[in-house]
């Protein structure tokens, strides 16, 4: 009798699955025990095969001399384990490598894994795992449903999956959260209820947007961005009301069977949110979707919990925004998502206390407020704690509206929906007058500046234009000039010359001394700035200035890689701390300079990451991939530094 051969799944897999670049994955299956599920051999010389649980055949999956792997084989066998043991689909029914029919054509495209009806001829779930990419998976999936009149269509990479929902021969394709047990209906699947406690607060953000974005919106005509945070908003508001209203703590944002009642619902809840959490949409907008498009789109999210979310979902949601943003506005408003290593540098230097008032006056996708948050909840020790500090102690203020809403959205979810993200000028005192600023002047109230003149108080509570934070991170747009606002430059020390008004200032000039305005006597600030403010000669007069008025703590150079693709503009980060009131102005002093020579990313501005000398990537506890750049190193230095100079922030 022939020795069995010894199971190779666990060392192949590994193998398969090694590479970063592949698009496969196995998080679809990580609750699953791979190793007794395949069966790998070497049936030839560095040629590995894995015995199909369908037919019993063998399957080439690994071939050792070209290096190659056919990861999509692995997901593919897995796919058949699933839908055999836990969705209890008999392998009579399951149809492996299937021809599709196209009208008269039989072409030799052939469908994955095609699981038929209990008449074992009329197909009824289709399967496809070997596109990776989910456009084209989706678009590959469409057609066979069409071409099969298959009722429910699955794609997965193994790492992310989307099901299908095509009621034939209706014309549009719908969406599940899920497919249906070889015991269940379809029917089942809808209007199942769900209570808050039972979301799943463990979720990938940026393939639920993306499909929603290929699933529901392609073609449509309607603004994805817009649409979508209508959607999450009406996500967040229902979340909460189950939370800490509803008795039994159910949710109503879900599918429900009749597209027309599904839109009811979740536009009702879009309308209650806008009235919840104002300056976010005219109290006049509604959904802009089809019923039957956002009958797609509601599956995608029903099953997640936004609320009570972790840093690492919360990254992940940062991720998605960023990804959507990018993808609406074509890369134009991509300058505004400062790279996180940078973000994570300044605070790390800058050091934010739990008790101190954080401002971003050009906050964008909240990005120094996100991180600033992950920073100071290190130091908190309960999650009620946590909430307090988001909801309390972080602001930001963009004039962009889509922007705003993100970290708007973003704080909703930290702050346990609170936030302090307001749309203004920053650099507008003008704007803070009129109805409808009330809401940010009653939220800056407390910060204000405090004057001895009782009627210089009285003009600064009407202009909001000193206040007392104690720390500001910010990095201000760059492009664009002021050009005869002279009521706008009127309110600037660095638009006059010589006592006369300039005509032009680059707004980035007025935001240090807008910056340097909203910190107390004291207050620490980290500010991106163009490199040429620190070293042109015409900028002399700029460099002075911030010695009048502030310590200069370090300057930080960034290499011109850091902001690509959307911008080569050599930056610095410029580190300050505006004079105590109780300190006498010092004309020497040290500061701590550096240069970054490893900014994270190559000449295309794609991330670059850390490999052992095995040529190996190197991962975080988090199994995430570290960047390769040298802004940690380079804030450790400076906390060295000003621990020797005595700066009493760094402790």
């Amino acid at each position: 009798m022939p020795t069995k051969k010894p199971n190779k799944a666990e060392e192949i897999i590994k193998k398969v699955f090694k590479e970063p670049d592949i698009a496969h994955g196995l998080k679809e299956f990580e609750d699953l025990d791979l190793k007794t599920i395949l069966y790998i051999t070497e049936e030839e010389k560095g040629r590995y095969f894995v015995k199909d649980l369908k037919s019993g055949k063998t399957r080439l999956v690994y071939d050792e001399t070209k290096k190659k792997g056919k990861p999509e084989e692995i997901v593919r066998q897995l796919w058949l384990y699933k839908l055999n043991k836990i969705y209890g689909y008999p392998f009579e029914r399951i149809e492996v490598e299937k021809s599709i029919h196209f009208g008269r054509e039989i072409r030799a495209k052939a469908a994955d894994i095609v699981i038929t009806k209990t008449d074992k001829i009329t197909p009824y779930i289709i399967v496809e795992v070997k596109k990776p990419d989910e456009k084209k998976g989706i678009e590959q999936l469409k057609s066979y449903l069409s071409a099969e009149g298959s009722e429910i269509g699955v794609w997965s990479n193994g790492i992310e999956k989307v099901v299908l929902y095509r009621p034939y021969p209706k014309e549009y394709e719908d969406s599940l959260s899920d497919i249906p047990r070889a015991d269940q209906k379809i029917d089942d699947l809808f209007e199942v209820r769900r209570t808050w406690q039972e979301l799943n607060p463990k979720f990938d953000f940026v393939h639920i947007v993306r499909s929603i974005e290929e699933a529901a919106l392609a073609g449509s005509g309607a603004n994805v961005f817009e649409e979508i945070f209508k959607i999450l908003y009406a996500k967040l508001f229902d979340e909460k009301l189950a939370r800490d209203q509803r008795k039994d703590q159910e949710v109503l944002f879900r599918k429900y069977k009749d597209p027309e009642k599904t839109y009811e619902v979740i536009n009702q809840l879009f309308k209650n949110a806008a009235r919840q959490w104002p300056d976010t949409f005219e109290l006049s907008d509604k959904i802009r979707l089809s019923p039957q498009r956002l009958n797609v789109c509601v599956p995608f999210l029903e099953k997640v919990r936004l609320f009570e979310v972790g840093q690492g979902e919360l990254e992940i949601i940062d991720s998605a925004f960023e990804y959507l943003i990018t993808e609406v506005s074509k890369g134009k408003k991509g300058q505004y998502f400062t790279p996180r290593h940078v973000i994570k540098m300044c605070i790390k230097i800058v050091n934010p206390k739990t008790s101190e008032y954080v401002i971003d006056p050009a906050c964008g996708s909240g990005g120094f407020l996100l991180h600033t948050m992950y920073h100071a909840w290190e130091e908190l020790p309960t999650e009620a704690a946590k909430k307090e500090y988001a909801a309390k102690y972080l602001y930001g203020i963009d004039f962009d509206d889509n922007m705003r809403r993100i970290s708007q959205a973003l704080m909703l979810i930290a702050g346990d929906g609170k936030h302090h993200i307001f749309k203004r000028n920053s650099l507008d005192s003008r704007d803070w007058t009129g109805y409808e600023a009330e809401e940010a002047r009653v939220e800056f109230k407390k910060l204000l500046h405090k004057f001895d003149n009782p009627a210089d108080d009285k003009e600064n509570q009407k202009s909001f234009r000193h206040l007392d934070f104690d720390i500001l991170l910010t990095n201000p747009p760059f492009a664009g000039e002021n050009k005869g606002d002279a009521g706008l430059l009127r309110q600037y020390e660095l638009a006059k010359s010589d006592g006369k008004l300039k005509n032009n200032v680059d707004r980035h000039i007025l935001f240090i001394e807008r910056s340097l305005d909203a910190v107390r006597p004291g207050g620490r600030l980290a500010i991106v700035l163009p490199q040429g403010v620190l070293n042109n000669t015409n900028m002399a007069y700029i460099r002075q200035w911030l010695f009048d008025k502030a310590i200069i703590l370090a300057v930080v150079g960034l290499h011109v890689n850091t902001f690509k693709p959307h911008a080569g503009t050599k930056t610095s980060v410029l580190f300050l701390q505006k004079w105590p009131e109780d300190k006498k102005h010092l004309k020497d002093y040290p500061i701590f300079m550096a240069v970054s020579k490893k900014p994270g990313k190559d000449n295309s501005g794609d991330y670059v990451y850390k490999k052992d000398d095995k040529g190996n990537f190197s991962y975080d506890v988090n199994g995430r991939k570290v960047l390769d750049h040298d802004l940690d190193e380079i804030a450790d230095k400076f906390i060295e530094f000003a621990k020797k100079e005595g700066f009493s922030f760094s402790t």
